[in-house]
């Protein structure tokens, strides 16, 4: 008899690939790659400068990577925007803040313009940020209401969307 659970466990890990190269691949390398100019110099080259992006882009790198296994793991499902969630996920990163996975990417987009040294890629940063700021807004926020309900209205309440709280989110049922 086939083991449905491996299956279906090696089934999400395909989904979850496909969907890392689709999005965040392309976000943090084929754009970056397709506008990235040599003969820039707004942010200067220097060794500290690329010190810096590195650990950016190691620190971004890590973040998205936990939380993409938090979404395999808990939530049930990938990164992806089309890609059904089973439960909210509020573990990890995802106590201090309710998008920690974009923020990984926007770390890696910050330190890949200041590696670089490309003043197109900080612009491409800026302008990354606003259209998922326009996306959550306007559709994954409610989306996620309603699937979610008061669980998530709760949890909205009280973490912030982008830059992480000091203190762990903890659910009210949790404290007890």
């Amino acid at each position: 008899m086939p083991d449905v659970t491996s299956s279906s466990t090696r089934n999400l890990w395909l989904k979850n690939l496909r969907d890392i190269i689709v999005l965040p691949f392309s976000v943090t390398c084929l754009v970056p790659y397709s506008i990235i100019d040599p003969a820039e110099d707004l942010i200067p080259d220097t060794i500290s400068l690329r010190i810096s992006g590195a650990v950016l882009m190691l620190g971004g790198s890590s973040l998205f990577t936990y939380t993409v296994l938090l979404f395999n793991r808990i939530g049930k499902g990938t990164l992806a925007p089309w890609s059904e969630k089973v439960k909210l996920v509020i573990a990890g990163p995802y106590r201090y803040c309710r998008n920690p996975m974009i923020t990984g990417v926007a770390l890696v987009l910050a330190g890949e313009a200041l590696f670089f040294h490309s003043s197109s890629i900080l612009i491409w940063l800026f302008i990354f940020i606003a259209v998922n700021t326009v996306y959550f807004l306007l559709m994954e926020e409610p989306a996620l209401l309603k699937k979610f309900g008061s669980e998530y209205d709760v949890y909205r309440a009280q973490v912030p969307r982008w830059l992480p709280r000091l203190k762990p989110y903890v659910k009210e049922r949790d404290v007890r």
